[in-house]
């Protein structure tokens, strides 16, 4: 795992997926895999970095909007009570990633290339349990 010193402590740094982020906020980890709840676990702590790609969090929304998942006081609230922690970051969406993105076409979905390019660029693993995105060749946790 991709990691960042700084006065004296080691943060784990990380790009989150979507469906982690979902069932992260829902309080479903048991749906994680053992080595991705274990770095939500971390973030909560302090001891990880997590950064949220923009594509990542507009796939969140959408599923609040469709009733899918319930976000604990509203979009909004919910919003800025993640980036408001020292644990999650947003990260736009970039030409660099969108050039990054174009290595990645064996990902099928839009979505979830441009999520992967993130991670790629920033080089930092991904949690996902898709198996595309490991496959093409992205570091994944899960």
């Amino acid at each position: 795992m991709t990691r960042r010193s700084g006065e004296g402590a080691t943060i784990e740094l990380a790009v989150t997926d979507a469906h982690a982020l979902i069932w992260y906020a829902q309080g479903r980890t048991r749906k994680l895999g053992r080595r991705a709840r274990a770095v939500f676990e971390a973030a909560d702590a302090g001891a990880a970095a997590l950064y949220v790609p923009t594509i990542a969090l507009v796939e969140v929304l959408e599923a609040s909007r469709a009733g899918l998942i319930e976000l604990t006081g509203g979009v909004e609230v919910w919003v800025q009570a993640l980036f408001s922690t020292a644990s999650f970051f947003p990260v736009a969406l970039t030409v660099d990633i969108l050039l990054r993105a174009e290595e990645l076409y064996a990902i099928p979905e839009r979505g979830d290339r441009l999520i992967a390019a993130t991670a790629a660029l920033l080089s930092a693993p991904l949690i996902t349990r898709d198996p595309e995105i490991e496959r093409a060749g992205v570091e994944v946790i899960w």
